[in-house]
């Protein structure tokens, strides 16, 4: 998805008016759309959008969850209270919904295109972090009585020291798990918003989009080259992911192990 569009002799978002829905052929592996753009060539750039989107917000959820789960699980108290009770308020809010509401303002808005992918991924990130800021305040709570915690006491190391060179590389393992099976979980959400036609739109490629521009009944039963590619993509990846999530939680977890 990264390297293919630059090695493709098509552009994703050339129309070609005399090549509108073709079969896939020797010159279009893939078939054409309904405005004569390859297929192969917009799956590969819708992948790396749709890739990017997921990767990108799984990071920053990462970031933001990882800090305020460990400051809430090391201090505890007023500060665990105020961020968890902020967790909890975004996790009783339905996140595909709240989804919704936020990228239908971004089109009422008339937000430009490369801007409403960095809002995509923000978005993302903001309904990802408190579930895992949970996680890790738990794994926090754990640590935080070793006996490597008693050590850094006696040496006098600053909390800032403590949390961010002691605690949380301690919570390494988990977070490899987590951001694996959460970037399948934010590409599946971008696609969603994409598919509904509220996430990233066209002429720029994703997956969802894609899938979306097969909405009608007879483009969905006599010109299945345009729906199947993308939702075989999609599909593929979730749980090529979902695997690579489950594999590495068997490896650096051994309790889950049967």
């Amino acid at each position: 998805s990264f390297i293919g569009p630059f090695l493709s002799p098509y552009l994703p978002d050339k129309v070609d008016p005399l090549m509108i829905n073709k079969h896939p052929s020797f010159k279009h592996w893939m078939g054409t759309d309904q405005l004569g753009r390859d297929i192969l060539t917009r799956l590969m750039s819708g992948g790396r959008i749709s890739l990017t989107i997921g990767i990108a917000s799984m990071t920053l959820s990462i970031i933001i969850g990882t800090i305020l789960g460990a400051i809430s699980g090391f201090y505890g108290k007023l500060i665990d209270s105020i961020i968890m009770r902020l967790a909890d308020i975004l996790m009783s809010i339905p996140s595909l919904p709240l989804l919704i509401i936020l990228a239908a303002l971004m089109s009422e808005w008339k937000i430009p295109q490369e801007s409403r992918i960095y809002l995509v991924m923000i978005m993302l990130s903001l309904v990802g972090w408190p579930g895992l800021a949970r996680l890790i305040r738990g794994q926090i709570l754990s640590l935080r009585e070793q006996a490597f915690m008693d050590a850094a006491e006696v040496l006098g190391l600053s909390d800032r020291r403590k949390i961010f060179s002691h605690l949380i590389p301690n919570t390494i393992p988990l977070l490899i798990v987590i951001a694996t099976l959460g970037v399948a979980g934010a590409i599946l959400s971008e696609s969603a918003l994409s598919f509904l036609g509220l996430g990233v739109t066209p002429p720029t490629a994703s997956w969802g989009n894609m899938i979306d521009a097969a909405n009608s009944f007879m483009d969905f039963k006599n010109r299945p080259w345009l729906w199947i590619p993308p939702g075989a993509a999609l599909l593929l990846t979730i749980i090529s992911i979902n695997l690579v999530g489950d594999g590495l939680r068997d490896a650096l977890d051994p309790k889950m192990k049967r």
